[in-house]
């Protein structure tokens, strides 16, 4: 077994990869604090080829050196998009009929592997600050909730692991399906 060098990695240019067909998944984050998840979420978001990301509340946006230090310019291909208010964007994405999923661990949540995704659906999946998690007023706005199982002490993920689970997750329901 060999490493693979960069120059065989088949890496898509930024031109490839904006014209290129997207996941039908959409990434709305609101308040988040740290600007290190930000930019892993970016790069979560372009390694998966995720169609846009609304950054939402105070939630920092590019350019920012910190968001840079671990977007590696993802932040450069991944469409996103500032909002304010985290309830409008939920609600303009339910009038596109995508469905919209909060990360988080409330009553009746579907667990991440009991989740079935729907040929011909597209998902916007919430995740919220990193010490309130998505907000109640944001929870009961969604259509649904997604809890990643847990069963340790701590019973919290960093936003970023979070966020790279359940893409993970709905990237490979999708494209590999049964």
């Amino acid at each position: 077994m060999r490493k693979l060098e960069n120059n065989e990695l088949e890496r898509k240019s930024i031109e490839d990869f904006k014209t290129s067909d997207k996941t039908p998944i959409i990434l709305v984050l609101d308040d988040i604090r740290s600007l290190h998840n930000i930019g892993s979420v970016f790069r979560t978001a372009d390694a998966f080829l995720i169609e846009k990301i609304y950054l939402c509340g105070i939630t920092a946006t590019p350019p920012n050196k910190e968001i840079h230090k671990t977007a590696l310019g993802a932040t450069e291909t991944v469409t996103w998009e500032h909002q304010e208010n985290v309830l409008e964007v939920l609600e303009n994405l339910k009038k596109e009929n995508i469905v919209t999923l909060a990360i988080e661990q409330v009553e009746s949540a579907v667990f991440l592997q009991d989740f079935t995704v729907t040929k011909n659906t597209k998902y916007a999946l919430v995740f919220g600050n990193e010490v309130h998690g998505v907000s109640q007023d944001a929870v009961a706005l969604c259509d649904g909730c997604i809890e990643i199982p847990q069963l340790g002490t701590k019973h919290s993920l960093n936003i970023s692991v979070s966020a790279g689970i359940v893409v993970w997750d709905l990237f490979a329901k999708m494209q590999y399906p049964n």
